[in-house]
């Protein structure tokens, strides 16, 4: 027989017994090589290797005189432990709970309150803009007063007040509206009607809607 027909056999014998036993093959090549593998399949003319170390290569039939199981046990090692399943919010950031208290108590959606925040302060607590807004969501000194917040460093009175706030303009405008209102103040959003034409406020409207998914 020639060494294509007895090729050919040990693939023709192999798919007869049923699969193949993975991770116990020996590849016997033309050249006097041996390969150890997981296992193979055919491919029209060639014939697919899966690598113990993962991955396949492809080689022409010709190149491989026999393909025998392997009776050497080559175990696989041992899966990983499954990681716990992630919480619905696990890529949610910093200060996720007190966002979602403060945004179920005041009807808001927490990922506008995160977006708000993200976009404010970066999450920095003690943030302090040159125009002196202040802390997570850069609340300025008149609106921590109207909202009753002695200490708006407070990431807690911070994200309930600024939450508030935000509640307070999106029962007046639409979204984008309420985040102009939000960084020029609603009375630069009624007098031009929309949104302001400054950059600041337009970069800043834009950059909470993508982080939404509405840009």
């Amino acid at each position: 027989m020639s060494r294509l027909g007895r090729i050919l056999a040990t693939v023709l014998i192999a798919g007869a017994c049923g699969a193949v036993p993975a991770r116990a093959e020996i590849v016997y090549l033309v050249s006097g090589r041996t390969m150890s593998v997981k296992g193979h399949r055919e491919a029209g003319a060639s014939i697919v290797l899966a690598l113990r170390s993962g991955g396949e290569i492809t080689c022409s039939r010709d190149l491989v005189a026999r393909i025998v199981p392997d009776e050497v046990p080559y175990p696989e090692p041992a899966a990983p432990a499954a990681a716990p399943a992630a919480p619905a919010d696990a890529d949610a950031g910093p200060y996720w709970d007190e966002i979602e208290r403060a945004a179920t108590a005041n009807g808001v959606d927490p990922r506008l309150v995160r977006a708000v925040i993200e976009v404010e302060s970066a999450n920095q607590p003690r943030a302090v803009s040159a125009k002196g807004a202040m802390g997570l969501m850069q609340l300025m000194p008149g609106t921590a007063r109207a909202y009753g917040v002695a200490n708006p460093f407070d990431p807690h009175a911070n994200i309930e007040a600024g939450t508030r706030h935000l509640r307070f303009l999106l029962d007046r405008y639409d979204l984008s509206l309420a985040l102009a209102a939000y960084n020029a103040g609603a009375g630069r959003v009624e007098r031009y009607g929309g949104v302001p034409p400054f950059a600041e406020t337009r970069e800043y409207v834009a950059r909470v809607m993508a982080r939404l998914g509405r840009n």
